[in-house]
């Protein structure tokens, strides 16, 4: 349910904040109190269309906020949409798109005015209330057809994903062992960019390597025929004092180890042996490693790796036949299950649809449209074409006056129609409704009264026991019935118009119906008022 709804420079409401309760809330109010911006706040809050033209005068923005209830968890929705057309549209302070706003509140939101985006109007949910009414007859066969659906789409996707499709199963084939023997032929090994790298780097700065070491190596020659001679200097002293020959030891390693790296960087020099193709040679091959990193890999260890993974792709293909076989056999078998149930639920669709018409016409009837129709269509898709459904499309079509064709209810001109059509849905539903929806309802009583009038405030508490419903009135038959009453009215503060909007009861809720029955607060009128009160309470 809809516990708050807040507004904000819509038209000439200002800023009002309206507390909702369950079950059946009137509206009432003097003609241009704004009452329908009110109505058109549910329909903004649940990603309708919006005029700039209905931002308040002088404001920058409108702002329409919903608290609800949905089992124990609150949800705050909002949505500001301002004069460049700009949409900030929250769900529980998340940003979202206008369509997911939409989406979200079209669970929680059905609203029956025209041109409105409710769920009446929307064909999809037609085949629902259609399944609702027929109930346990087809509900186990239509959970059991739906499992096998989406089983079916599962293995359609596993088979085009298999490569099931032979042309495409040797493409696929063709270009992975194209790719592993471009790979092999290279002849990688983990590491061999890196040497590469550095044999490259020593080429081009090969003049400047020799120089260099070779000058390194001369001084080393000096060092190692200087440290010599200082050995044998003190060998001839070490017996007489221990120090010398502490020293002595020193001397001997570190002359050896300046030995070794003289031999080294000796070796060095002989190691920089490159003929005049090995500049050539290292290019190439840099140039053959870098077009397979571009391919498949940052690294040497990333191409091994992806030419692991394609082995093993392969594999899985040349093996993928056996599976490929197992899912035509299980699509086929299916298939026949689905067009079973299908034809079943079928059957007893087209059968049912007469019977909800028949019902929903009855209702029409009660509420002053006797020469309206409704007609539930069913119409079975070409074979072999199943939906999450079935194969069937359901959609409820109207004529409104005898000897006219059937349309869909988009084509009703009459909001006040729209809304008697959904409150005749509603009730014939609504022992079997297992949705909570909020229910708003505008114009419901344009064009009747009397019995008419009656049957409406009839089914609309009916209704409330399972629905909240948010109805705007002038009729004071429908205001006496409800459970919660609101008053929508005008003041002038500084110059401007503003709405303001109040719960009333008592003695208030007494004089507005007197108001709307008869036009004045008289004596009779309020007592007349009182008696209506009276009667709800019974009927």
């Amino acid at each position: 349910m809809i516990s708050l709804l807040h507004i904000k420079n819509l038209g000439i409401i200002e800023d009002i904040t309206l507390n909702l309760e369950e079950g059946f809330n009137v509206l009432t109010g003097e003609t241009g109190s704004g009452k329908s911006l009110i109505i058109d706040s549910f329909g903004i809050i649940s990603g309708g269309r919006f005029s700039k033209e209905m931002i308040r005068k002088g404001e920058n923005s409108s702002l329409v906020e919903v608290c609800i209830w949905l089992e124990t968890q609150e949800i705050i929705v909002s949505r500001e949409i301002f004069i460049n057309g700009r949409n900030i549209c929250k769900i529980n302070g998340r940003l979202v798109t206008v369509s997911e706003l939409k989406d979200f509140m079209g669970k929680i939101i059905d609203i029956a005015k025209q041109h409105e985006n409710q769920n009446i109007m929307d064909v999809s949910y037609h085949i629902k209330y259609l399944d609702n009414f027929i109930g346990d007859k087809i509900s186990d066969k239509l959970n059991q057809y739906k499992e096998l659906f989406l089983k079916y789409n599962s293995l359609k996707m596993e088979l085009k994903l298999g490569f099931g499709d032979e042309k495409e199963k040797q493409r696929k084939l063709d270009l992975l062992e194209y790719q592993i023997n471009e790979i092999d032929d290279a002849g990688l090994k983990d590491g061999e960019e890196e040497v590469l790298e550095t044999q490259r780097k020593q080429i081009s700065n090969i003049d400047k390597i020799n120089e260099n070491l070779e000058i390194s190596g001369s001084s080393l020659n000096d060092v190692v025929e200087g440290l010599e001679t200082s050995i044998r200097s003190l060998e001839k002293i070490e017996n007489f004092d221990e120090k010398y020959q502490k020293k002595l030891e020193e001397l001997k390693n570190s002359y050896y180890d300046i030995e070794e790296i003289s031999r080294d960087i000796y070796n060095f020099k002989y190691e920089l042996d490159f003929d005049s193709s090995s500049k050539e040679e290292i290019e190439d091959r840099l140039d053959l490693i870098n077009n397979l990193k571009r391919k498949y890999g940052n690294s040497i260890k990333e191409i091994l790796d992806y030419r692991n993974e394609v082995e093993k792709e392969i594999f899985d293909i040349k093996n993928l036949e056996e599976r490929n076989i197992e899912i035509r056999r299980e699509l086929k078998e299916i298939k026949n299950e689905m067009t079973e149930l299908s034809t079943y639920i079928h059957n007893y669709r087209i059968e049912y649809s007469k019977i909800l018409a028949e019902n929903i016409n009855q209702e029409l009837s009660d509420l002053s449209m006797k020469n309206s129709k409704l007609l539930v269509d069913v119409i079975e898709n070409e074979e072999g074409k199943f939906n999450e459904n079935g194969i069937d499309k359901v959609e409820f079509l109207i004529c409104t006056n005898t000897g006219e064709d059937f349309l869909p209810l988009t084509k009703i001109a009459s909001g006040g129609e729209l809304s008697r059509i959904m409150l005749a849905i509603k009730t014939v539903l609504n022992d079997i409704d297992n949705d909570q929806k909020v229910l708003i309802f505008d114009e419901i009583d344009t064009g009747i009264s009397g019995i008419a009038a009656r049957a409406v405030s009839s089914k609309m508490k009916k209704i409330a026991k399972n629905h909240q419903i948010f109805v705007v009135s002038h009729l004071a038959v429908i205001a006496a019935s409800a459970e919660n009453n609101y008053f929508s009215y005008k003041i002038v503060e500084d110059g401007k118009t503003k709405t303001n909007v109040k719960k009333i009861d008592g003695e208030e809720l007494i004089n507005e119906i007197a108001r709307i029955s008869s036009g004045d607060m008289s004596k009779v009128s309020k007592e007349h008022a009182k008696e209506l009160l009276k009667l709800s309470k019974v009927a």
